[in-house]
């Protein structure tokens, strides 16, 4: 018998497994992640990371196994309890995702206005609220095309956290982004999550940056999780992967050269020809 995920845990995923058609992307995934915490989701590209956000947000269901947030498998939501559910989940995206057309202020008041029937005043309260904790008061009035890459990402996170959600989920948080955008970026995600009383998933590649913020790490190879721990875990980890990941080396678990022929008969077979 299944046991029931703890209360402390607010997302917990159990045996899950997806694909696309033929294609396997998740192998019996278990993770969980708890109330208040940050937790990272890490591997190499095309591991599945993503995948376990979309999941966690209801845009894909699992081909088996058991999503669940704040105790309710999501899969099974309908679509009004669903939609419910994501009003209180926030969502930076991979590179920002912004309203090009929009002022900063619009972007970050557009959840604000969707999904809630407050007035106009108390909106601008709010989102001048949001705005003065990314640092950004100031830029109110700046589209995307005025803001660097690194303030266009700051406003994006203050628009994942207008609704306070319990849930902020990250993809990428640190892609593009230059060392001082990226410390601020990292920084911004713990104060936030620690002010907010909510919980984080960051999905990133950014190992340095990562374990300097982060509460647990889920580290994700070929579709299941491989390794885990506390960044002080994972430091003095002897599992191969995760040695290479932390320590940047080229060659590995993770191979540098792509499965091919013997390199010596390759070209001995051309100067037979």
């Amino acid at each position: 018998m299944i046991s029931p995920p703890a209360a402390s845990d607010l997302v917990t995923l159990r045996d899950v497994k997806f694909g696309y058609g033929a294609r396997t992307v998740l192998r019996d995934i278990n993770l969980t992640v708890p109330r208040g915490k940050v937790v990272a989701i890490m591997g190499g590209s095309g591991c599945g990371k993503t995948t376990i956000l979309r999941l966690i947000g209801g845009q894909l269901r699992p081909k088996s196994g058991e999503v669940l947030v704040a105790g309710r498998p999501v899969a099974k939501l309908n679509a009004e309890d669903l939609f419910r559910m994501r009003r209180r989940m926030g969502m930076l995206f991979q590179f920002g995702a912004l309203f090009t057309d929009m002022t900063a202020f619009d972007n970050v008041a557009f959840p604000l206005r969707e999904h809630t029937s407050l007035p106009e005043d108390i909106i601008h309260d709010l989102v001048i609220l949001k705005l003065q904790a990314v640092g950004l008061r100031g830029a109110a009035g700046l589209r995307p095309a005025e803001l660097s890459g690194g303030m266009a990402r700051r406003v994006a996170l203050a628009r994942a956290v207008a609704l306070d959600p319990m849930l902020i989920m990250y993809d990428e948080p640190f892609a593009g982004l230059d060392p001082i955008s990226l410390s601020i970026i990292g920084d911004l995600i713990r104060r936030l999550n620690d002010a907010l009383g909510a919980t984080s998933v960051v999905v990133t590649h950014d190992i340095i940056e990562s374990l300097k913020i982060v509460d647990y790490v889920y580290f994700v190879s070929e579709g299941r999780v491989i390794a885990q721990g506390t960044p002080a875990e994972l430091k003095v980890s002897d599992v191969p992967y995760v040695r290479q990941f932390v320590d940047g080396e080229t060659d590995g678990p993770v191979p540098f050269h792509y499965p091919a022929a013997s390199y010596r008969s390759e070209l001995m077979a051309e100067i037979d020809e």
